[in-house]
């Protein structure tokens, strides 16, 4: 199983980016699938989750501001962020949870720089 994320870079507050999750390995449909950051030394947090249906959830300090989505044609998950500030700085992870079985998998993260 891999989730290969990537979509990262240096912006300006304000601006935008999209991340993207691809996987393999796995069958996206059967995955709650989500993004979570962290910075260094700090505990990974939630960001937003999209599950199979399609019902998502967003951490307050994002909402109205990214969007998350899942294309499960293509088994790509993403995380469209809008309005970037500052404090959106961190590293993000991918993330599929399948609560059958208790299946977790992580990506690799993908570094978010958000410039004043």
């Amino acid at each position: 199983v891999q989730l290969q994320a990537s979509g990262g870079g240096l912006v300006q507050a304000g601006k935008s980016l999209r991340l993207s999750c691809a996987t393999s390995g796995l069958t996206l449909t059967s995955f709650r699938m989500g993004w979570y950051r962290q910075a260094p030394g700090k505990q990974r947090d939630f960001v937003a989750t999209i599950t199979s249906a399609g019902t998502t959830n967003y951490d307050d300090s994002v909402k109205g501001r990214f969007t998350i989505s899942r294309d499960n044609a293509k088994n790509i998950v993403y995380l469209q962020m809008n309005n970037l500030k500052p404090e959106d700085t961190t590293v993000y992870y991918c993330n599929a949870l399948r609560y059958l079985g208790n299946v977790n998998y992580w990506g690799q993260g993908t570094q978010v720089t958000v410039s004043s």
